[in-house]
């Protein structure tokens, strides 16, 4: 029964990452956190 308890507190979690990444993405705010796209490392890599 522990198990079943931490794997579905764990499944939350992930869903709560998953949903913020989702919002995040359709307000137009990139994942990497950087505002400046023109000073990052992936700068041509990402889709923003």
């Amino acid at each position: 029964m522990g198990t079943f308890i931490v794997a579905l507190f764990l499944l939350g979690v992930v869903a709560a990452i998953v949903g913020s990444l989702v919002r995040n993405k359709k307000r137009g705010k990139s994942s990497c956190g950087c505002s400046a796209c023109s000073g990052c490392a992936m700068n041509g890599k990402c889709r923003r």
